[in-house]
Parts: structure tokens; sequence; C-alpha cells
């Protein structure tokens, strides 16, 4: 394997990344129209890969760009590097990080074809499925089902000077779906704190930004509870800070309801939370005073959407509780 030292910031390539947070959603076309528009604007460009079977809308635009022949080697389509490097145009296209090559290849790992190719100053514009990042996957195959084998490491992802998330508009939102889109969010944007902190570093400059984030889940028995403690996990992940979890007692719980908080509190626990059970009259007065008094910046709170009269109650409790926590962003979980 070539020796794949990082090239100094004036003689890297840049790195785009177009992330789907699920299959379908049009990274592949997004990549290749934006190859297009930076050859009609006389920039050098060449497609370097190709996923196995191309869709039809994306056809039109291949025929207007070079591409570069992969080499098949026992039976594996692989990034012919060397062709790329002879060739050294100003931005390839690789659609598709996340393949492993044969034991025979020139890497082991497609993205480490393509740390080649940055270090030697070509501009690389690439795509990838949420599900392909190697810390992703395992939420994702817990959303989806659907499990791979081949991915890349979230360092590699980290050193991406730019990241678009692909959305699809047009489709029906489900819960799974929202889930998926909300982890490519938090992910972006921990690949954009990356790279500011990668500057930031360069230039002698200290951060500050993220060292007081501290998150407050609260507790009931019928909220999303692990939707929110997953979210509450992954932004505390990227802002580096604590996570608490609270219950204002109830004495009138049903024997159901106390069994499924007891489990949340056990899990919440079990998560690294530090939990907490509160004694008051009102509980979003209760709420809010321990929010401010841990310095809590988000509340994450579920709130039913069925729409009896209990629901519609707990509705003006949540509108209470965005009103009486000014200063601190509430964040709504339906369930």
């Amino acid at each position: 394997m070539p020796d794949n030292k990082k090239a100094s910031d004036s003689t890297r390539g840049r790195l785009k990344v177009f992330l789907g947070y699920a299959s379908g959603v049009g990274k592949s076309f997004r990549m290749f129209d934006e190859g297009r528009r930076r050859r009609d604007r006389g920039q050098d460009v060449v497609v370097g890969a190709l996923q196995p079977k191309v869709p039809a809308d994306i056809q039109p635009l291949l025929a207007s760009l070079e591409i570069i022949p992969t080499i098949n080697i026992k039976g594996v389509p692989v990034i012919d590097v060397q062709a790329i490097l002879q060739r050294h145009p100003q931005v390839c296209l690789i659609d598709g990080l996340a393949y492993d090559n044969p034991s025979s290849g020139r890497n082991a790992h497609r993205w480490q074809d393509v740390e080649e190719l940055l270090s030697a100053g070509i501009t690389i514009v690439a795509s990838v499925n949420l599900q392909y990042i190697e810390d992703q996957r395992e939420a994702v195959e817990k959303l989806t089902g659907k499990r791979v084998t081949q991915t890349i490491p979230r360092e590699f992802l980290n050193t991406a000077d730019e990241i678009v998330i692909v959305d699809a508009p047009t489709e029906a939102a489900t819960e799974r779906r929202t889930a998926l889109r909300e982890m490519a969010l938090v992910l972006s944007a921990d690949v954009i704190d990356a790279g500011l902190q990668r500057y930031m570093h360069s230039h002698g400059l200290e951060q500050h930004w993220g060292t007081h984030e501290r998150f407050l889940v609260c507790l009931t028995p019928r909220a999303n509870f692990e939707r929110m403690m997953a979210t509450a996990r992954r932004n505390a992940a990227r802002f580096h800070c604590d996570v608490l979890a609270a219950y204002v007692r109830q004495p009138d719980l049903s024997d159901a309801d106390r069994k499924l908080l007891e489990q949340g509190l056990a899990k919440a626990r079990e998560d690294g939370a530090q939990v907490a059970v509160l004694e008051g009259e009102d509980p979003v007065e209760t709420i809010v005073r321990y929010a401010r008094s841990h310095g809590v910046t988000q509340i994450f709170v579920g709130h039913s959407v069925k729409k009896d009269l209990g629901t519609r109650m707990f509705g003006s409790t949540v509108s209470r509780l965005v009103r009486a926590a000014r200063g601190i962003d509430v964040r709504v979980f339906p369930h």
C-alpha cells in the first residue's frame, strides 16, 4: 500500500461529500449534476467510479463527463488510481465511498484510494449513505433492519471540507425517515465542527463553543423516551457535554405507568444520564427550576398527538413549559 500521509493544506485537494440519509433520495444525481455544472464553468472534471447500476436519470449527466474506467479485480470494480493520477484532473467524482477492494488491490478500501487522490491535490466530490458510516451503521440497522458490511471510518469523513445532506422533500415523512434525517443532520454538524476545529488549531485559536451545553430529558410514563435519549446522546457526543434525566413524582400513577417509568429511569441510568426524581406540586415550575439550577441549555419533552381532552391539557402544559423556560431551548417529541 502506498504511503497515505496527508498532504499539506496548501497542496491537498478538497473533499466534498453528498450524504444520503436513505437510499433513493438522489445523492448520486446531485453529485453528478454538480460535476456537470463545474465542467460548464470550465473546471477539468472526470468520473472515477460509478455504482454497479446507473439510474436512467443520471445517464444524460454522464454523457457530458469524461469517465476513467475502473479496473476489474476478481470481479470487483476498483478505482484506477494510477490512471487518475496520470490524468490529474482538477475534480474527480466518486459515486459510492464505502467499498472494500480485493486483497490484491492498490489499497484495502476505496476511501484510501480517495485519500491518495486528495493527497495528490485532486478535489474529490463523492457520495455515501448514512448507513455506510462506521459509527452510524448499528443505529441505522436498528431503524431499518438492513445490515451492511462495508463502511468508511468516521475519522475519514471528518476530513471533508464540505458535506451536503440530500433530502427527498416530495416523499411522505415517516417516523423512521425523520429519525434518519435527524441522525444525518447531527452527523453533518459534527463534520462541520471538525473542520472548524482543524482551522482553529492550525491558526492557533482556542475553542470555546459547546463547553457549557447540557441536556435535560423529562421522563413521563408515556413519552417516547428512547427516541429522546437517543437524540440527547447524539447531541451530547457532539458537544462533549452531560445528559440529565428528571421525573417529577406523581403519587397517583397506575401500576402500568409506574412500571413504564421505572423502566425509563433504569434505562437512563444505564445510558449514563444523571437521573433525578423531583418533588413539586407544579411539574412545569419544578422542571424549569431544576433546569436553571443545573445550567441546562435544552429540555427534551414528550407530547401526545391524540386528540382527547387529556392530550389538550398536556399540550397546554407543554406550551407553559416553553413559555416558562425562556432562554432554554425546548424540543418536543410527539408520541
